[in-house]
């Protein structure tokens, strides 16, 4: 395993850290093919049920690390995958993001990828690439106006202006807010409490949620029902059921 990314699995939940602290986390192509090689074996993995990515260090992640793009051309971006090997092609199973410090440009991006956020209550987010002439093309511009209202998504792109995780949790944005230095311990919590259920419908509500923003009203419940007929028939199901008659904790199979 490359040291610029390190993982630590505990009770089903992989703990992914971007390890360049001395670059703030900021992601180069190396690290960029380190991280996708992780999300892809996280998939992979049935003793994974869902990941946590954060930062070393004490923060979270400055984006695109531009003094390796200066020296090499080399963006930090997997093909089919996108910046950081995240942004374009998420993991099948939930990914949250515990954010320390900065989560700036592509690792504000890194974080809007995740599919739930933890976040120190002194942390900030940004998106400052038109400070620089540039646009922030690795989902900013997509996302952000999904998580905070399109008013308040429009002033952080134009402006590049940081905004604090005590505003992004106003929002919605964030799903909870901890103390400084807290950020991993209370993703930890949350994840090991999706941790305990059913690893297939975990996988299969993550993926109805996002495939059925796309989804026509007519035809929803439609394209809903192979997989919630997959999870339903499913033999989770049953010990589930079984487990809650006999009061008991389930045994997951993943199947």
């Amino acid at each position: 395993m490359s040291e610029l990314v390190k993982t630590e699995l505990n009770d089903g939940v992989l703990l992914i850290t971007i390890n360049r602290p001395e670059a703030r986390n900021a992601i180069n192509y190396e690290t960029a093919h380190a991280m996708a090689d992780i999300f892809v074996r996280m998939d992979e993995d049935d003793d994974v049920v869902l990941g946590i990515l954060t930062g070393a260090g004490g923060t979270f992640s400055a984006g695109m690390d531009l003094k390796a793009f200066a020296a090499t051309g080399q963006r930090p971006l997997v093909e089919g995958r996108g910046l950081g090997g995240l942004c374009e092609k998420q993991p099948r199973k939930p990914l949250i993001a515990a954010v320390e410090g900065y989560a700036l440009a592509g690792g504000c991006e890194l974080a809007l990828a995740c599919d739930m956020i933890v976040a120190a209550n002194n942390a900030n987010f940004g998106l400052p690439e038109t400070k620089r002439g540039l646009i922030p093309s690795s989902g900013g511009m997509l996302r952000l106006p999904y998580r905070i209202p399109y008013h308040v998504a429009m002033e952080v792109i134009l402006t590049g202006d940081m905004f604090s995780a005590e505003r992004a949790y106003q929002f919605g944005m964030v799903n909870r807010l901890v103390e400084p230095g807290k950020a991993v311990e209370g993703a930890l919590e949350l994840g090991r409490a999706i941790a305990q259920n059913g690893p297939m419908a975990v996988q299969a509500a993550k993926e109805i949620v996002k495939l059925s923003r796309d989804w026509r009203q007519d035809e929803m419940f439609e394209l809903q029902r192979p997989r919630v007929t997959k999870v339903f028939t499913s033999a989770d199901a049953k010990e589930g059921a079984t487990a809650f008659a006999e009061k008991r904790k389930p045994v997951w199979q993943g199947k």
